[in-house]
């Protein structure tokens, strides 16, 4: 097993975890029926704002519900391939995915910021709730990966006055 593990790698897993199953059924939801399911919890904020701040029509909300599903969906795929170079590392015993984990919490961190920007603008207080705690458990995971530094091997000191006959070993006395 890997000793060089890092903690945003494992609170990446973890925020992993949580948002693939989540915002891939709301996608689903959303791709399946656009109009019900952007009106639906998670995005009803979006959903308000779009119909009611900007007055948009039925078929440009539905392009705006195809817009947001789409970027929902691909913060799960970049979090699906962070979790997959994340198990490829541990077998490999290196770390990977850091890449793909930046993407999807940028990616998610700007989708929730607006849907809250948004929740805030409409008054849906549970709305502004949900995306206000996504954004900071993803905000959270972004700065453990910026002070999160891999660990470094440590150098193994060989004296130099050793005969290359001789080998000292822990168990030769």
């Amino acid at each position: 097993m890997s000793k060089n593990w890092r903690i945003s790698s494992i609170s990446g897993v973890v925020l992993a975890g949580y948002f693939i199953p989540t915002w891939a059924a709301i996608a689903w939801r959303i791709v399946e029926s656009p109009v019900r399911g952007l009106f639906e919890r998670p995005s009803v904020s979006v959903a308000l704002y779009a119909t009611d701040r900007l007055q948009l029509p039925t078929m440009t909300a539905v392009r705006f519900a195809w817009l947001l599903a789409l970027g929902r969906l691909t913060v799960v795929a970049f979090f699906a391939l962070f979790v997959v170079l994340f198990a490829r590392g541990i077998f490999r015993r290196q770390s990977g995915g850091g890449e793909a984990l930046a993407i999807a919490l940028t990616i998610g961190s700007v989708l929730s910021f607006g849907s809250m920007l948004m929740a805030s603008q409409v008054g849906e207080i549970e709305a502004l709730r949900l995306h206000a705690s996504e954004l900071l458990a993803m905000i959270g995971t972004g700065i453990v990966m910026l002070f999160d530094h891999p660990a470094r091997p440590q150098a193994v000191e060989v004296p130099a006055d050793l005969p290359a006959q001789e080998a000292e070993l822990s168990y030769n006395g």
